[in-house]
């Protein structure tokens, strides 16, 4: 039955999905539907509102309102479903007992390491990494992350790294990257988030890196729409990438003309 108690309040105009109060919340109370963040159930949420210094929005408040119990017992079954630890290890903001959320959207800086190439793919010691951060997906990347800030920019269809054979060498050395697909996410999502990173980060070079197929130029369109904002000065390359792991083509336009291309 319903009490008035204290639980969270997202303002979805504020939000912009970038996943962090989804990392902070112990009960997994929050996930992102759409690009927006959103309560799964209101039995879930304790209403302490430790996600609330992880929204860089400012999107979480804590309100009072009739709201379903707090349901320890719940949380559980549904942490347990979702096969998150419990307690969880990987949470940066401390909390009670009782782990949930998810430590996959945590920002991690990573070290690429420049060890010779294994001799085989069969081999036990795989090439090299080059990937230098975590996560790398769009809709749980924010515009602020540290790592975006003045980067050279892959912004990448998901499904380039499996045709490309040296994805890795050619494209993540030295270069911060996003990936997502344009065919089945949120396409205007991605399209305000890509041209809150560029005014944020302020990229000195962004490379789309998408497939050949029609339905991935979303992905391009996107792209130019963000590198057309007032100020953008970097350089935007197009990289299309055949079935077969050639690319196929390549257009360089310097983002301050990217409005006026017709291609």
């Amino acid at each position: 039955m319903p009490v008035r108690r204290k639980i969270v309040e997202i303002d979805e105009e504020k939000c912009d999905g970038c996943g962090d109060c989804i990392t902070a919340c112990h009960e997994g109370a929050l996930q992102l539907v759409n690009g927006k963040a959103r309560l799964v159930k209101d039995d879930f949420c304790d209403g302490l509102g430790a996600c609330l210094g992880d929204c860089p929005r400012g999107a979480i408040t804590i309100t009072e309102r009739d709201a379903e119990v707090f349901d320890e017992a719940a949380v559980a079954r549904h942490l347990a479903a979702a096969a998150h630890p419990a307690p969880r290890l990987a949470i940066h903001v401390p909390h009670h007992a009782g782990g949930g959320g998810c430590p996959g959207s945590a920002m991690r800086n990573l070290s690429p390491t420049s060890r010779a190439p294994a001799a085989s793919p069969t081999d036990d010691q795989p090439p090299p990494s080059q990937l230098a951060h975590w996560p790398v997906q769009l809709m749980l990347v924010p515009p602020h992350a540290q790592f975006l800030r003045g980067a050279d920019l892959v912004v990448c269809a998901d499904c380039a790294p499996l045709t490309v054979p040296d994805f890795h060498q050619r494209y993540l050395n030295g270069r911060a990257i996003v990936i997502g697909c344009p065919k089945l996410d949120d396409l205007n999502h991605y399209s305000e988030k890509l041209a809150a990173m560029v005014e944020q980060a302020q990229p000195t070079r962004v490379t789309v890196v998408r497939m050949e197929v029609p339905c991935c130029r979303g992905l391009a369109d996107v792209a130019l729409r963000a590198a057309q904002a007032p100020g953008m000065t970097f350089q935007l390359e197009e990289h299309i990438v055949g079935i077969g792991g050639a690319i196929t083509r390549r257009v360089v336009r310097a983002a301050a003309l990217a409005a006026n291309d017709t291609r």
